[in-house]
């Protein structure tokens, strides 16, 4: 039975003109796609099986993402259902000389693991063994 840390990957992006909106801030639109592949990603590592988004819950850009800045996406499983999984997602805008981060994003993605002919199928338990783990899923069903 996979445990949330299991689930739990983190990606980096830098952030390029080609990625950016008129104000030279990374596009909402690019982050959001970040968000879904690595929220897919987690997902498919619970599952074990191909996860296609369902539903996205309420997504707020808090605070934009430079061109330059490092896109700093943070995924992990939280929840499931019969063949749903419910992924924590976070965005941080990180200075890659430096390192500081701050939070620019917050939200969860919910995913339904398929089948080849796109039938939706059983998902397994999640389990949540470690206090660490505990204080993510406690964090991400406090957001819901």
């Amino acid at each position: 039975m996979p445990t949330l840390l299991d689930t739990r990957i983190e990606n980096r992006f830098r952030v390029q003109p080609n990625h950016a909106n008129n104000n030279n801030t990374l596009h909402g639109g690019n982050l959001m796609k970040w968000l879904d592949e690595i929220g897919a990603m987690s997902a498919m590592r619970f599952a074990g099986e191909t996860c296609v988004t369902a539903r996205v819950n309420e997504l707020d850009f808090e605070r934009p993402i430079r061109i330059g800045d490092i896109a700093l996406v943070e995924a992990y499983v939280y929840d499931a259902g019969r063949s749903s999984v419910h992924v924590a997602l976070r965005a941080w805008r990180e200075e890659p000389r430096t390192g500081e981060v701050e939070k620019t994003t917050e939200s969860s993605f919910t995913f339904v693991a398929i089948d080849s002919e796109g039938k939706s199928v059983p998902v397994p338990k999640l389990s949540v063994e470690s206090e660490e783990g505990k204080q993510l899923q406690e964090r991400a069903l406090k957001a819901d």
